[in-house]
């Protein structure tokens, strides 16, 4: 696995979790999730500057599939936000399963003594640590790259 940060995204319709590792790839910490703007262009030039900060070498997106493998409206938004960035920044951006990361970081939340109310501000980016996660765990398992490249990637 080559050393470098990683920056995992969980796109939302009002709010987009963020979510950056160490460069060893061990911790995965939350990143202040970002109010999704009006318009894709501003919220992707924020996120492009977040890549920039944090010296990401590989994004990862989360792709929504439903727990049937099928497809919905989130999807799309997901695929065309992943889409979008690809075209802004020069690192991969990877599409990533991230079926069950919300339920996952919501029992986490809740485990941790998180009520329901408290949790609704942390939910987005503590679902894109569970990206980052799994991502991160496919990669030193199989040495592969995780998800599906994106095209217009630099890969």
């Amino acid at each position: 696995m080559d050393r470098g940060r990683r920056l995992a995204i969980d796109v939302g319709s009002v709010r987009i979790g963020l979510a950056v590792c160490d460069p060893e790839g061990i911790l995965s910490s939350p990143l202040p999730a970002l109010g999704r703007s009006e318009e894709l262009a501003e919220t992707l030039q924020v996120v492009s500057g977040l890549v920039d900060e944090h010296s990401a070498i590989e994004v990862y997106v989360g792709d929504p599939i439903s727990l049937s493998g099928g497809q919905s409206a989130s999807t799309m938004d997901a695929r065309n936000f992943a889409a979008e960035l690809a075209g802004l920044i020069s690192v991969p951006v990877r599409l990533v399963d991230e079926r069950l990361t919300t339920v996952t970081a919501s029992a986490k939340l809740r485990s941790s003594g998180k009520d329901a109310k408290q949790s609704k501000s942390l939910i987005d980016s503590s679902s894109a640590v569970e990206i980052l996660d799994q991502a991160l765990a496919t990669l030193k398992v199989s040495g592969r790259a995780p998800g599906q490249l994106v095209e217009g990637s630099d890969a």
